[in-house]
């Protein structure tokens, strides 16, 4: 029987990190803060346990063992199974070859711009302008870090390059429309709530 695939995207993290070795879950927690891949995925001790729990009810991954440092309490160390680790290759290749909707929520706030009115909608596309400059930078310093200090190969920080490229095209984008509103350029209806 095949296992069933995770709802929860987090599981893809925990996956692709016990494509480098096996982890306990901590391990798994400090690798994914040390890549930045808490920015890709919501991480949280709880939120990474039941990923964890839920890939070993489901045949994705099992244990291989216990580590204990200090008087620290053991901890589980997971690892593939031959079955998960196929599956997962396999749900990876459809999600890199066929490209799905997303709904993030800024798509759908942009959908109604308009009710901000003119100034009120350039103001808030200028400050988020300012936030994605901001993330850029700590995105780039993390991404430094790990390549640098920790080592990581470039591979395995790519969705940080991923993430830095899409950050700089939504900047690009924020402050050219900032811009049209400025100057009049993006025709703005009569009937509005000019805030």
């Amino acid at each position: 029987m095949s296992p069933r695939r995770p709802a929860n995207p987090l599981a893809l993290a925990v996956l692709g990190l016990l494509l480098e070795q096996p982890l306990h879950p901590h391990g798994m927690a400090t690798a994914l803060r040390e890549r930045g891949m808490d920015r890709a995925f919501k991480v949280t001790t709880g939120s990474l346990y039941d990923t964890v729990r839920a890939l070993a009810r489901d045949g994705w991954i099992e244990a291989d063992g216990t580590e204990q440092v200090g008087g620290r309490p053991a901890r589980t160390v997971y690892r593939h199974t031959p079955d998960g680790r196929r599956q997962f290759t396999e749900w990876l290749d459809e999600l890199i070859r066929e490209p799905a909707e997303e709904y993030p929520k800024f798509v759908s706030a942009v959908s109604y711009l308009g009710a901000l009115g003119p100034r009120r909608a350039a103001q808030a596309l200028r400050e988020r302008a300012a936030a994605l400059e901001t993330r850029i930078e700590e995105g780039g310093r993390a991404y430094r870090a790990a390549r640098e200090e920790h080592g990581a190969p470039r591979l395995f920080v790519i969705e940080a390059e991923y993430a830095r490229e899409m950050a700089r095209a939504e900047l690009r984008w924020v402050r050219r429309t900032a811009e049209e509103i400025e100057q009049g350029a993006l025709e703005w209806p009569e009937k509005d709530c000019r805030a």
